[in-house]
């Protein structure tokens, strides 16, 4: 395996669309979701292991979930888990992690990867990955893996690309924020326009340019500790500084600001499971179309429904369509499909009502 190979995988989010089974004490991507037996974190850090040495692997994550990371992941050592003492969104933990790996590697290429993503073909995924390695090695470009859209989905943010590009490396023009339903229609239509998957890869050397570049005082701050990183005086300038950072996305610091911007097409299938009709959607189907994680079920006039327990519960469905039933210790959710973007209100008035130890 190429010794310069480096991957960040990001762990710190809380999924909460995922409420009862995510929570802020055990979000979604320590979960088995799919009840295949493995994590989503687990799944995705094997994946990245196929082509990236697992040493080189660094997990993002904020500090709270340090304990989940070491127990679910055993291989990885304390100098990997890369711990966030606040949120402060993808730009200063992506800085952060990308000058450690500068300061141990000079010539590293790097993958930047959300650890709750569903990838059905792994060797398609390599492969993609492989290419843009090949071309970051070569060139001083920013690079993002796009999805081919099936649908005009107005959750995502768009790539657009030079359609006048051939290869299969294309020429990012601009990101698009999240359309409504008519612009994406016409994003489509178009022909060279690309799901944003949050994937990125570049050299260590290019984006810590980046950075330099177009967030100077971002850049300053965090290049302020260099010294220390990689040394036993890290934490406590990480402590003192990190909640100092502007809470901004990597997409806005330094993507939508550079003009050596490249996507590939991606040739394998991806679902951000970012909602439980998400993972509706990648399940298996019983006759009735219900999906079912753990339980066992007797259903009467129910279908469409998703449905997840701990394992062996029975569950007995008369009369639901298209419903979220999901049973997780001290909640029951009972809740329409059609309006899971809800379930974010729903759980903080739960946590109004009923305290905040529930979510």
């Amino acid at each position: 395996m190429n010794k310069n190979y480096y991957a960040i995988l990001m762990a710190g989010g809380v999924g909460s669309r995922f409420w009862p089974v995510s929570t802020q004490g055990f979000p979604k991507q320590f979960h088995d979701m799919l009840g295949t037996g493995d994590t989503l974190i687990q799944k995705t850090f094997n994946r990245l292991s196929k082509l990236i040495p697992k040493e080189n692997i660094f997990i993002l994550t904020n500090e709270r979930y340090n304990d989940l990371v070491l127990e679910q992941l055993p291989e990885v050592t304390k100098r990997q888990v890369v711990l966030e003492p606040a949120m402060r969104n993808t730009a200063p933990c992506i800085l952060y992690a990308a000058l450690k790996i500068q300061k141990e590697n000079e010539d590293a290429v790097m993958i930047v990867a959300p650890s709750d993503h569903w990838i059905e073909d792994e060797q398609a995924f390599t492969e993609n990955v492989k290419e843009a390695f090949d071309f970051c090695s070569q060139n001083n470009a920013l690079m993002t893996l796009g999805i081919e859209p099936t649908f005009p989905n107005t959750g995502y943010g768009y790539i657009e690309f030079d359609k006048s590009n051939v290869t299969n490396i294309k020429t990012v023009n601009q990101f698009r924020e999240k359309p409504n339903y008519e612009t994406a229609k016409a994003f489509i239509a178009q022909g060279n326009f690309l799901w944003n998957a949050g994937i990125f890869m570049w050299s260590v050397k290019s984006v810590v340019e980046a950075f330099k570049n177009n967030q100077p005082t971002l850049y300053a701050l965090f290049e302020s500790g260099y010294d220390v990183y990689n040394t036993d005086f890290e934490d406590d300038f990480v402590r003192d500084n990190y909640g100092k950072a502007e809470n901004i996305s990597v997409d806005y610091a330094i993507m939508e600001h550079s003009k050596n911007v490249f996507v590939i097409p991606a040739t394998f299938d991806w679902n951000d499971l970012g909602t439980w009709g998400s993972l509706y959607d990648k399940l298996d189907k019983d006759e009735n179309e219900n999906a079912v994680v753990n339980a066992q079920t007797l259903t009467e006039d129910a279908s469409g429904n998703m449905i997840r327990t701990k394992t062996d519960k029975v569950v007995v469905v008369d009369g639901l369509k298209d419903y979220i039933i999901v049973d997780k210790d001290e909640v029951l959710l009972i809740f329409p499909k059609t309006k899971e973007q809800d379930i974010k209100k729903v759980l903080q008035k739960v946590k109004d009502k009923f305290g905040e130890h529930y979510g």
